[in-house]
């Protein structure tokens, strides 16, 4: 019983950085349209609020995925939280694009840093038969970031002077407390256990995930990262503005994104369910097909409820297939390199989530129908679940040494 409650205080402690993550990235998408109106920014200036975002969480994935696998899981844990809590309250109080996007870098350094490790840690931290279950449902805490930053995107922004200032101020408070919480948290036992002189350095660890017995899983990773981060944030920062282009309001927009984000937690639910049940290649593999009809539904809807279809079973199936991910990729490495091996493909994967957002503005700027745009990421998710079909292996009740 003890380790039940210490794996439900783990799950509780990474889950709720998480949240706050995921309530950063959120809001961006609403603060994006809404720094759009407040310093005249052009459609380009926008996309590259995104796609700075996704360079810095690029650099944090690589650097801080090497450095969990020399200093331990938790000391990067607190360090990637703290430099999300200190750049997001600082970007409230820029008045200028440039400083706001050098910000916009460091906050994704540590979004960047701290989602591959904290799935790692958990992953390490729990038994095999429940393994994939709690992972996804660490990633299931983003669904409740992002519909918080719904919340309060829809209730802030538009409704005050500035709405946007005062959202960052919010976001950074329970991060504080996040930080609080996991300072005592106790660091991976099976990183515990690879004494200090068998730690490899930076440079070994990165020969190590692209050694014969890693290659394959690790291009197979690294495809599959690159098509589901591409398509995730060129789809989903985008969504506020694709409703506004499809003739809503900003705020009705607001209004159809927070019903669509609601959709996320039965999806991460059932890929919780399945992912113990079917195993992680099926999850992956359904859930990715899943995302890719969907979306090709939603670049073509015409009436509001077709719209609304496409989008809730959008975020169902997306989300899911974000849980199996974060649970399937530390599967694939030992506990030596786990963290380099999660951080590189994440890394890679945030050069999609910098192309992703910067494609939507050129296209439309190219007059290419939304329809257009959306089966571009259709085509991508599609890739990403034929990679996985043909060249991930199963890892399912497993024992990562």
């Amino acid at each position: 019983m003890k380790k039940e409650v210490s794996n439900k205080k783990l799950l509780g402690i990474a889950g709720l950085g998480w949240l706050f993550d995921a309530m950063d990235v959120g809001m961006l998408s609403f603060i994006i349209a809404a720094l759009q109106a407040d310093w005249g920014l052009s459609v380009k200036e926008m996309g590259w609020i995104g796609s700075i975002n996704s360079i810095g969480m690029a650099v944090g994935a690589f650097l801080f995925g090497i450095m969990a696998d020399r200093v331990g899981r938790k000391n990067v844990f607190i360090i990637t939280l703290l430099l999300f809590s200190i750049g997001s309250g600082l970007s409230a109080f820029t008045t200028s694009l440039w400083l706001f996007l050098v910000l916009r870098f460091l906050i994704g350094m540590g979004l960047g840093g701290e989602l591959p490790v904290a799935s790692t840690l958990v992953s390490e931290s729990v038994p095999n038969e429940k393994r994939g279950r709690v992972v996804v449902l660490l990633e299931s805490f983003w669904a409740f970031g992002w519909l918080l930053a719904a919340v309060i995107s829809y209730f802030i922004i538009p409704n005050f002077d500035n709405g946007w200032r005062i959202a960052l101020l919010i976001s950074v408070l329970p991060a504080i407390y996040a930080l609080y919480l996991r300072w005592n948290l106790p660091d991976s036992p099976k990183y515990l256990e690879v004494e200090k002189k068998k730690r490899l350095t930076a440079w070994e660890s990165i020969k190590t995930v692209w050694s014969k017995d890693n290659a394959k899983n690790t291009a197979m990773l690294w495809v599959l990262w690159f098509c589901v981060v591409f398509s995730y944030y060129g789809m989903f920062l985008w969504l506020p503005s694709v409703m506004v282009i499809k003739g809503f309001s900003l705020i009705k927009s607001f209004e159809y994104v927070l019903i669509m984000t609601l959709a996320q937690l039965p999806g991460y639910a059932l890929a919780a369910y399945l992912i113990e049940k079917a195993g992680r290649k099926f999850v992956l593999v359904v859930f990715l097909i899943g995302t890719a009809i969907s979306a090709y539904m939603f670049g073509t809807a015409e009436s509001t409820a077709l719209l609304m279809t496409s989008g809730i079973l959008l975020s169902f199936f997306n989300l899911g297939a974000w849980g199996a991910l974060y649970a399937y990729t530390p599967e694939q490495y030992k506990t030596n390199v786990r963290g380099t091996g999660a951080g590189m493909a994440a890394s890679f994967g945030r050069i999609g989530g910098v192309l992703g957002p910067l494609l939507v503005p050129y296209l439309v700027a190219q007059n290419i129908a939304i329809s257009g745009i959306f089966t571009i990421f259709c085509i991508a998710v599609l890739i990403g679940a034929a990679t996985v079909f043909f060249f991930g292996r199963e890892t399912k009740n497993t024992d990562i040494a």
